[in-house]
């Protein structure tokens, strides 16, 4: 091609991941970023089978096991703080091998050092977008227009790009909203994480050290809310209303989260389309096919996302919008596996019954002291393998 420039728009992991294949194919690539600088911290993300295969293909893996979180055990706690619970953090939460937990700004990171190569441009977002026969043209809010090969959307669940090319999208609605954000560690978590329940809530708060801060996640049941996504203060509102008052320490976390500056708030939410490219503009990672936090395997389907594109674009001599097809036909089988997965864990993280809950916390208390509880485990988290690992590449 004439034209081997590329525009991805994202800098989070899914960008950063196709940047490094695309760059080694000798493409010349621009990654487009609308925060002003690359998002440290975040929250914990998990990296599994065929996820874990791509990292190790790009010689990544060791980096990234260097900074795996070393989370040793997780507690299930009653409404007054006293333990139901403990069991080792490996077994509990499915992660075996090579795979591993590292946290999310620490694998941008680790990508974005990777793709030294590569232009980032910060505070900066597209436009507009011109699709022809001969590329893209690409108009920035800063001003600045240029033409590319091609583009990539790797901006996440609410992708501004997808919403640009294909319009309005409607997100699937998994019935429930998440909150994360950094507290001071008054618990002195030392690389565990602390879990309470109530019907329709989840609190949950981890720390890598009794020296670090520490994270708390508050994810509550609802039907799908009207807010203004730019309105923090909005959405501060809406979790203090569903956590006030209720168990454990969810008033202190609240105290907390008036002081953070890293809070996130969003739907457990997927996208669903029936194609992911429309000419030579081609959707990657959760702005394609996120299958919502509660699936636990959104980073490894865009790490796993970014290496078949580019693979297909490797075999296509050219022909990006072939490329675009293949990758879809290759991808799809996995992702959707991945996002039924999903489905079934949103209902699973907030249970709606007290019974429910009763139950899991039996289950928990009697567990460790099973002879068996790997295979026990095993069983119950075996579509999580199976999806994980459901892609030969």
């Amino acid at each position: 091609m004439t034209n081997s420039k590329v525009l991805i728009s994202g800098a989070g992991v899914a960008g950063p991941a196709l940047a490094f294949w695309l760059r080694r194919a000798g493409w010349d690539v621009t990654v487009v970023e609308r925060a002003p600088a690359l998002r440290e911290g975040g929250y914990k993300v998990d990296v599994r089978g065929a996820g874990t295969t791509v990292l190790k293909r790009m010689g990544l893996h060791e980096a990234a096991r260097e900074r795996d979180t070393g989370m040793r055990q997780v507690t299930y706690v009653r409404r007054d703080g006293r333990k139901i619970a403990s069991l080792p953090a490996d077994l509990l939460m499915g992660r075996r091998g090579d795979d591993l937990e590292i946290m999310r700004g620490d694998l941008s990171r680790i990508f974005h050092d990777a793709t030294a190569d590569v232009e980032y441009r910060f505070g900066d977002a597209i436009a507009a977008l011109d699709d022809g026969a001969d590329g893209v043209g690409v108009t920035f809010e800063s001003g600045r227009a240029e033409r590319f090969a091609f583009v990539v959307a790797a901006d996440g669940l609410n992708s501004s790009t997808r919403r640009a090319v294909f319009g309005e999208v409607p997100l699937r609605h998994l019935g429930a909203y998440i909150s994360i954000f950094s507290v001071p560690n008054e618990l002195g978590l030392d690389h565990e994480e602390v879990m309470y329940t109530e019907p329709g809530r989840l609190i949950f708060a981890y720390a890598m050290g009794p020296e670090k801060s520490g994270k708390v996640g508050l994810t509550f049941a609802s039907e799908p809310l009207s807010y203004d996504r730019r309105d923090v203060t909005a959405q501060k509102d809406l979790v203090r209303a569903a956590f006030a008052g209720r168990g454990w320490r969810s008033d202190d976390f609240l105290s907390a989260m008036d002081a953070a500056d890293d809070f996130y708030f969003d739907s457990l939410s997927q996208v669903e389309l029936p194609s992911w490219s429309s000419g030579r503009v081609v959707l990657l990672g959760d702005a394609a096919h996120c299958p919502s936090p509660s699936s636990g395997q959104g980073t490894s389907l865009a790490l796993v996302g970014a290496y078949v594109l580019a693979d297909e674009l490797a075999k296509a001599d050219g022909d990006v919008t072939a490329a675009f097809a293949a990758y879809e036909r290759v991808m799809r089988p996995y992702v959707e596996q991945n996002m039924t997965f999903g489905r079934k864990m949103a209902k699973d993280m907030v249970p709606a019954s007290r019974l429910s809950i009763a139950f899991r916390n039996y289950g928990m208390r009697t567990l460790r002291f099973h002879p068996r509880k790997e295979q026990v485990i095993d069983r119950v988290l075996a579509p999580m393998y199976a999806a994980a690992n459901a892609i030969a590449i």
